[in-house]
């Protein structure tokens, strides 16, 4: 049974948490984890100037700036090359 429509309490047998009836933090409707508040950061205006301004650990572990996801996609390239650069070498 779909908790979420209200009507019925009904939960499968196999699962294991107890129902509740409403959540922490703001759910929209259709939606059952809570939002959480985007983090604060400084606009830039190009990824060259975020990584001078905030460094490049900064911009993508902290989100210092609108380019965090930019930069964390570059780290993990960056880290996929150095590990499959291991394998290779000790294969």
């Amino acid at each position: 049974m779909n908790e979420g429509s209200g009507f019925l309490l009904l939960r499968k047998g196999y699962d294991l948490q107890p129902p509740r009836r409403c959540m922490s933090g703001e759910v929209r409707k259709g939606e059952r984890i809570p939002r959480r508040e985007p983090p604060a950061f400084d606009e830039v205006n190009s990824f060259r100037e975020a990584i001078a301004r905030d460094g490049f650990i900064g911009t993508a572990l902290d989100d210092k700036n609108q380019y965090g996801p930019v930069a964390m996609t570059v780290l993990l390239i960056i880290v996929a090359a150095i590990t499959g650069t291991v394998i290779r070498l000790l294969g």
